[in-house]
Order: C-alpha cells, then sequence, then structure tokens
C-alpha cells in the first residue's frame, strides 16, 4: 500500500513528525497555536488526511483556522464512557446550554457580519449568552419559568459549563485588566474556531424535543 505521508517523512520528517504530535495532543489545532506547521498541514493536507484515513480511519477536518481529527468510533469498549478523556455532557441542561451556545455564536457572526475567514475571532460579554440562554431555556421548557430564571440558569447551568468550554478551548476568557473589576456579566470571552465546527441549526431543531431527562443522551456526544 502506498503512503503518500512517507515521502513527505522522507523530506520534512521533523515538521511532520510535529504536526503528528500536535494533531494528537489536542481536540483541536489552531492556526495560532504554531502558524508555520498549520501552514504546513494545510499546504499538504491530502497527504495527512490520507494517512489517518488509511491507518486510523479518523477523518482530519481543516478550514483557515482549525484543524480537527474525527474519531467516528471507540475501539477499547473496556474504557467505559464515563473513564474517557472527551468532551461531553451528559446532563440535559448542560447539553442545552451548549447548543444554545452554538446559536448564539451564529446569531453572533450574523450580526456582526463574521466568518471563519476574519482574522479576528468574535467576543461577546457574558451577560449578552445569559440573556439569550436564560430566554431560550424558558422557551423550551415553559412551564418551568423558576426552575430557569436568570440566576439559576447563570449558577446551575453555566458555572459549570463554561469550565469545561475553556478547558478544551472552545472559548477562551479575557481576562480583564488588574484595576478594572468585571462582575460576571461584564467578562468578555473569545469564541474560538473550532466552534465552527459544530452545526448549531442542524442542533437547535432538536432542543424542543428534549423536555425529558431520558433525553440527554441523543445530544451527549455533540
Amino acid at each position: 500500500m502506498e503512503i503518500a505521508l512517507n515521502n513527505l517523512l522522507k523530506r520534512h520528517g521533523d515538521r511532520v513528525q510535529k504536526v503528528l504530535n500536535i494533531l494528537i495532543e489536542s481536540p483541536y489545532f489552531y492556526s495560532e497555536d504554531d502558524h508555520d506547521s498549520f501552514l504546513f498541514l494545510r499546504r499538504h493536507r491530502v497527504e495527512f488526511v490520507d494517512f489517518f484515513k488509511q491507518f486510523y480511519g479518523w477523518s482530519l477536518l481543516i478550514d483557515s483556522k482549525c484543524a480537527r481529527l474525527y474519531k467516528a468510533e471507540w475501539h477499547n469498549t473496556a474504557i467505559t464512557p464515563a473513564n474517557r478523556s472527551l468532551f461531553n455532557f451528559s446532563k440535559r441542561d448542560e447539553c442545552l446550554a451548549f447548543m444554545i451556545l452554538l446559536e448564539f455564536f451564529e446569531q453572533q457572526l450574523e450580526e456582526n457580519g463574521m466568518t471563519v475567514e476574519d482574522k479576528q475571532n468574535l467576543r461577546f460579554h457574558f451577560g449578552d449568552l445569559l440573556d439569550y440562554s436564560q430566554k431560550r431555556f424558558v422557551e423550551v421548557f415553559p412551564e418551568r419559568n423558576a426552575e430557569y430564571s436568570q440566576d439559576k440558569v447563570r449558577d446551575k447551568i453555566w458555572k459549570p459549563v463554561m469550565p469545561e468550554l475553556e478547558k478544551h478551548r472552545l472559548l477562551t476568557k479575557i481576562k480583564p485588566p488588574e484595576d478594572l473589576p468585571a462582575a460576571a456579566a461584564d467578562l468578555i470571552y473569545e469564541a474560538m474556531p473550532a466552534l465552527y465546527h459544530y452545526n448549531g441549526a442542524a442542533l437547535s431543531r432538536t432542543i424542543p424535543e428534549l423536555t425529558a431527562p431520558n433525553d440527554m443522551n441523543e445530544v451527549s456526544d455533540v
């Protein structure tokens, strides 16, 4: 079997190895992480895509700002989902919060006329996301308004979700100046390019159907 990446390895061994290591060290490889390596990956995307497809059955997705390896199947079934280090929400409201974030992200892109090709990433105030998400939760569960007050959405839902989004580099918190204390609503977040790899429009169509805790597994792997 001919391996296209092998010829590239002979000519640029260190650069190929570096890119391969970067791709498997984290879920997303951003252009700003290592611009030269990212350009090398994009220039030789055919070889890298073919390599991961042939040997692992993985899909390598690349756009102008982000590269992502997508693994459709978990092979070592002895490692249960609870013990896998993956970006994965299991509680219904946390799953919905992520889906609502995608809706909010796409709305903000449209309002600001932005695309993945823009040099700068979208930035937003947490307060705007909180307002939007609280209204969406009430729309989904109109008979349970008290459970989705703004304080409860902020403290019970977003408080545990935001650190996970930061950990997996879907969002980055912009540190405020030390002499300017910021309330939670005033905090600014940067939406990282990986969010473009999730289809918010398609996911949002399932939100009205998720009305019971038993439904949470339908979106736990988004």
